[in-house]
């Protein structure tokens, strides 16, 4: 079922270019199960000068439907979450949202984990509006710009590797990252 819909959504808003990239971006991180990578992978592929612009888009995009997502959670999203959890699982999920708050969001956003799970869970759980965007920016970012820039730097044999190692990219990503954050502490 994923795959048709992938499909479809390549075919609908490949021919979009950036404006369906956007689109299909911003939906992820709210509510569509298809990542902005069945997109931004083609399009780097065909304008290769165009990857890390490409990149910016999907970044920014991404943010901004998380928003979108994290409002969904403000306003309704705890009702939804009980049809399919029970209180006390839920319980347990908003602990762990408060003990690591935008660590949890960074985390998702680097990751191939449902980013949108977390966007509508930090609105839920009321997390710090700006942290979250932050978080959300450094991490949408990190993962995206990287993808883009090293598209636009290998081209298509580099796309090639992102799309079978998918998992492995992003979790290279999350390290380096987290690298990063701890040497830019001491």
């Amino acid at each position: 079922m994923i795959e048709s819909i992938a499909r479809w959504t390549l075919e609908l808003f490949l021919p979009l270019g950036g404006i369906g990239l956007f689109l299909v971006s911003f939906a992820e991180s709210s509510f569509f199960p298809i990542p902005p990578e069945v997109l931004l992978l083609p399009l780097s592929l065909v304008h290769p000068k165009k990857a890390l612009l490409y990149g910016s888009v999907v970044t920014v995009a991404s943010v901004l439907g998380g928003i979108f997502g994290y409002y969904i959670g403000k306003k309704g999203g705890r009702p939804l979450i009980l049809k399919i959890t029970t209180p006390a699982k839920l319980a347990q999920v908003e602990k762990l949202f408060r003990q690591y708050e935008a660590w949890a969001i960074g985390f998702a956003a680097l990751t191939p984990l449902p980013y949108k799970v977390f966007t509508i869970g930090a609105g839920i759980f009321e997390i710090d509006l700006r942290k979250f965007i932050l978080a959300s920016c450094i991490g949408r970012g990190a993962r995206f710009l990287t993808e883009g820039l090293l598209i636009s730097l290998y081209g298509p044999e580099i796309a090639t590797f992102i799309q079978g190692n998918f998992e492995l990219v992003t979790i290279g990503i999350m390290f380096v990252v987290g690298l990063i954050l701890i040497i830019s502490k001491r």
